[in-house]
């Protein structure tokens, strides 16, 4: 499960687009951080998806992507136009297609490698999907089929974009918008493939009468995960709405950690108390088993993109840190796997982060939360100063940036980890402690739980 949120015009102190994502997997499914320069090919050049070869295109644009480490695709990213794109998994009232093909994650890291606007990387996916289809496992370790929804966005425009095997409808994005694991395109759609409304028509799903509402017609309401992808989906909308007209980069860092209605105010809140999903989700037992396992807000502001990442699972005990397109990642290690490897960013994270939700999360987090709120303030305070003098213009002023917070980053999470191992524990409910000791003995190592 995910959730993906834009917010445009007047709605943002920018008057630019603003985006975030949470990316919800298996949670010992490690998310890498990669920048992958522009790259030129010649004639009758193929690329290697996750599952099928295609014909590459002449020219690539400079992309960054979180992507899950054993997929060619990403769960999110952006290009250096600065158009970011968000792909959420959707459940049509017809099975999902299982033989091997493109996957949602596919196809969102080829609009950003093909489109230098938000229609642009719309008409690229949509071509793709079209020609290509989509289908094959997206899981590590189950076995897991489903259809995409997205949003794509630049500094000005935004599309939500929801598919059905090759079919395909879009919206164009108005203040705000949310989407999380279903269908939200109802009868206002900008564009369409060719004989969607037909083809819903002949499978049974729309009476052919009054406007055509895809949502409504397309939506398997069988759906075990359907009432908590709405909920999540109303929430994150609601957040927005309270927001309108204010929403900054700290708002989108705020939305992507809030725990529902429930946490508000609760000092004593715990993940293990959770009995659904929430925008930023932890895995536990019963049948809560994704966790937030990489986050991403992008500032679009025209000519001054800025890219907020955690590189880790959980934003909630995660920092965000700044990243432009045109500066190189500090160094996080090698790309990480589904076993504990101290060496790269997102294990090194683990450590923390389970030894937090298996432990006195709340008295451990009313400790480190002011702590990590004032740091990103520092962190955005510099960023905006270096936009704002003569020097934003170099990317030497801004790499120092860069390289200044994560160090920064780092230095707090490892004071953090320490404090965490001192402290007396408080252990969660049995059966909340033993689902993450069984992911824990997976992993091969002892991260805290």
């Amino acid at each position: 499960m995910c959730d993906t949120m834009a917010a445009r015009g007047r709605a943002t102190t920018t008057g630019f687009t603003l985006f975030a994502k949470n990316s919800d997997r298996e949670r010992n499914e490690a998310q890498f951080l990669e920048m992958v320069p522009a790259q030129s090919y010649g004639a009758g050049a193929r690329l290697r998806a996750t599952y099928v070869v295609i014909p590459q295109v002449a020219r690539t644009h400079a992309v960054l992507l979180s992507r899950p480490f054993w997929i060619w695709g990403a769960e999110m990213g952006a290009n250096e136009h600065g158009v970011v794109i968000g792909n959420e998994a959707v459940h049509p009232r017809q099975k999902p297609q299982r033989k091997p093909a493109l996957i949602g994650m596919d196809l969102l890291r080829l609009g950003l490698e093909r489109g230098a606007t938000a229609a642009e990387a719309l008409d690229a996916i949509t071509a793709l999907l079209e020609r290509h289809g989509q289908g094959g496992n997206c899981s590590h370790l189950a076995r897991r089929y489903y259809d995409n929804s997205f949003i794509i966005a630049d500094a000005r425009e935004a599309f939500v974009l929801e598919t059905v095997g090759r079919h395909w409808a879009a919206e164009r994005i108005g203040a705000t918008r949310a989407i999380s694991n279903t269908y939200t395109i109802g009868t206002r759609v900008t564009r369409a493939s060719a004989g969607l409304a037909a083809f819903a028509r002949k499978q049974g799903w729309w009476s052919g009468r009054g406007d055509f509402d895809l949502a409504a017609a397309v939506t398997n309401p069988g759906n075990p995960g359907l009432a908590g992808a709405r909920s999540r989906c109303d929430r994150a909308t609601a957040l927005l709405a309270r927001q309108r007209g204010r929403i900054d980069a700290a708002h989108m860092m705020a939305n992507l950690r809030d725990h529902g209605a429930a946490a508000e105010g609760n000092r004593g809140w715990h993940p293990d108390v959770l009995t659904g999903p929430t925008i930023c989700m932890h895995a536990g037992d019963r049948k809560r088993m994704g966790q937030s396992v990489g986050s991403l807000v992008s500032d679009l502001r025209e000519g001054a993109a800025v890219h907020w990442v955690t590189g880790t699972s959980a934003p909630c005990t995660g920092i965000f840190k700044p990243v432009f397109i045109d500066c190189a990642l500090p160094g996080h290690g090698s790309v990480p796997g589904d076993r504990m490897d101290a060496a790269t960013l997102w294990w090194r994270h683990e450590r923390l982060h389970r030894g937090l939700v298996a432990g006195d999360y709340a008295a451990a987090m009313a400790e480190l939360a002011p702590e990590r709120d004032a740091l990103e303030a520092k962190f955005r305070a510099r960023v905006e100063a270096v936009l704002a003098g003569r020097g934003s213009a170099t990317t030497r002023a801004r790499q120092r940036v860069v390289d200044q917070c994560w160090l920064d980053a780092e230095r707090a999470e490892a004071r953090w980890l320490r404090l965490v191992s001192k402290a007396a524990p408080k252990p969660a409910r049995a059966a909340y402690r033993r689902t993450w000791s069984r992911h824990d003995a997976l992993a091969a190592a002892d991260v805290g739980s």
